[in-house]
């Protein structure tokens, strides 16, 4: 188990629970197998999208999944006060040069740079305004 390098977004994150999921994206798991976490703002949207769900094999078997993630030690980093504030200033820096973010992706972008971790995500356009945030797509 090597330090974290890697925050993983949702649509990273969920790809190991997709019926046929991206061979690319799971060579990655398993390049990087302990070298990754990620925020309690994707935690909250895994667990959001599974409680939405009616009842059925695939709802138990995404409770599975993201139950299997938190015991084997999927570090969960909060949004905490050092994150607000690099959001703070990079949202008002993006808003006075006409860009608007939405407050979920720039929660996970502030965890990101203040733990110094590349974001790990499908959806690069969501977060190449930020500056100083390291960005990676597992999917290319």
């Amino acid at each position: 188990m090597g330090r974290i390098i890697y925050l993983l977004d949702t649509n990273i994150l969920s790809e190991p629970a997709r019926k046929i999921p991206d061979m690319k994206v799971m060579q990655r798991f398993s390049e990087s197998d302990g070298q990754y976490a990620t925020a309690a703002v994707v935690w909250h949207e895994l667990q959001y999208g599974c409680e939405l769900l009616a009842n059925s094999k695939r709802k138990t078997q995404l409770q599975s999944y993201l139950s299997t993630l938190q015991d084997n030690g999927l570090i969960i980093i909060p949004y905490e006060k050092k994150a607000a504030e690099w959001f703070a200033l990079q949202r008002a820096s993006l808003k006075r040069h006409g860009k608007t973010v939405t407050y979920v992706d720039g929660e996970i972008a502030s965890i990101a740079a203040v733990n110094n971790l590349t974001l790990v995500t499908r959806n690069m356009d969501d977060f190449v305004n930020y500056k100083n945030l390291k960005l990676d797509n597992w999917f290319e």
